[in-house]
């Protein structure tokens, strides 16, 4: 009788250890969603004279980047997704990764600008510049949340340009990368706001850009088809550690490197599949059968 009690018993420090499994992938989706909080004040905090309060925003949603793939690789490692798990991430990823660097596009690149105080045709276009800085941080923002929305609801999607359906490719630019490529290039100059309107302009291109690729369906590398327990890891953990090492000692550049490289790399696939389809011979002409 001893001996039954004690098999029935046995299952239950399994079981526990199971539920606290199934928090582990959230302690990474909540620390994800603590970056973004903390990226909106010190957006909030920044004004022209201290303006390092974006350069801090831009590195919290970069630790965050970190934190958002860390919580789904770990959740797929252990066996512990959840539907649960799935819709905090979500949630996180529209604050962290939306509110947080429509914000800090906006404010690091039209709203800290300095005013021309020449003549009034500078000052109304400086006012109109910045108007259509927020509308453009918008479009970034609900192309953001229409990105997540249509990840949540499409099983295995095929992108438009070739490319096998699955876990190798994502179809349109990940959230997480689109803020990252705001980050980016905010840390690249520390936080100093633009000065000039052409600037501005460029900026304003390269935020409604960021928004278009991710509500496009074409392909991007997804990095999921990485095995980290694989049998000869070695190779993987060198390259991984010189990259931590580059961006710890020369993190400006080489993650303004790294997000604009991906960035491009999508139009990159969509222009060489345009020109080799222009360059494939056209499929034999089938005559019609035709029936009495």
């Amino acid at each position: 009788m001893a001996e039954t009690a004690m098999s029935q018993s046995a299952p239950k420090p399994r079981r526990r250890l199971s539920k606290g499994m199934y928090i582990l992938p959230s302690l990474f989706t909540t620390a994800n969603m603590a970056m973004g909080y903390y990226a909106i004040l010190e957006v909030m905090r920044a004004t022209a004279s201290d303006f390092w309060h974006l350069d801090n925003a831009a590195k919290a949603i970069g630790f965050a980047v970190l934190f958002d793939g860390l919580d789904g690789r770990i959740a797929r490692m252990t066996g512990t997704s959840s539907d649960f798990g799935k819709e905090l991430d979500s949630l996180a990823d529209a604050i962290t990764f939306g509110v947080a660097p429509a914000l800090l596009a906006w404010t690091w690149g039209f709203y800290l600008m300095p005013p021309v105080l020449l003549t009034d045709w500078h000052n109304n276009w400086h006012i109109k510049l910045t108007q259509l800085g927020a509308i453009a941080s918008f479009l970034f923002l609900i192309a953001g949340a229409s990105r997540l929305a249509r990840f949540n609801i499409t099983n295995n999607p095929q992108p438009s340009n070739p490319g096998r359906p699955g876990k190798k490719y994502f179809v349109g630019m990940p959230i997480p990368a689109g803020a990252g490529v705001i980050a980016a290039v905010v840390h690249f100059a520390a936080g100093d706001p633009l000065e000039s309107w052409y600037t501005a302009l460029t900026w304003l291109a390269m935020v409604t850009t960021v928004g278009y690729l991710m509500v496009s369906t074409w392909r991007f590398y997804s990095f999921k088809d990485i095995d980290f327990r694989s049998s000869h890891p070695f190779r993987l953990i060198l390259f991984l550690a010189a990259l931590f090492a580059s961006i710890w000692f020369f993190s400006r550049p080489v993650l303004f490197f790294i997000a604009l490289l991906y960035m491009i790399s999508g139009v990159f696939w969509r222009v060489q599949w345009i020109f080799r389809r222009k360059n494939e011979p056209p499929p034999p002409f089938q005559e019609a059968s035709q029936t009495s």
